[in-house]
């Protein structure tokens, strides 16, 4: 059994009641591109319209438009199910980098508030995801654990 400092226990405990808001907002990221993966196109024609009175050329807008939807649903249910978490964070956390570009651009201060509660929200998955116990992640290098184990007590035993 594992023993554990007492500041990895208060660590632990902080993560662990900040949890149900965090799924929370993993739902929500997901269900954002979810509600986008049918409008696509139209999608990246409002954001478009949004920037036109910007200095970024039309191109450099609707590129990244058509790829958000798209985006944010794969990190959605990579997050959700715990799948390759990691990578899924840090994608989600710089595609956060990049919106909150846009909308400071815009100067849209009300949507640029938002957008920092998501990114401190990935901030603190990306810190915390060394907790990640209940996940696909955590299932496999569980069993990647116990099978290294298993081969190693038989390697160890004599014939």
């Amino acid at each position: 059994m594992r023993r554990e400092t007492p500041k990895t226990n208060k660590t632990v405990l902080a993560y662990l009641s900040w949890k149900p808001q965090l799924q929370r907002s993993k739902l929500g990221y997901f269900t954002h591109g979810f509600t986008r993966l049918g409008n696509i196109p139209g999608f990246a024609q409002s954001m478009v319209d949004l920037f036109q009175d910007t200095f970024i050329p039309e191109p450099l807008v609707r590129a990244p438009a058509l790829l958000v939807p798209i985006v944010e649903f794969i990190v959605g249910c990579l997050v959700t199910l715990g799948l390759a978490t990691q990578a899924a964070l840090v994608t989600g956390f710089g595609l956060m980098v990049v919106l909150m570009y846009g909308v400071t651009l815009l100067q849209n201060w009300d949507t640029a508030t938002s957008q920092l509660v998501y990114c401190l929200v990935f901030f603190i998955l990306v810190a915390g995801n060394s907790f990640n116990d209940v996940s696909i992640d955590a299932w496999w290098r569980r069993r990647k654990t116990r099978s290294q184990h298993l081969d190693a007590s038989q390697t160890n035993q004599p014939f």
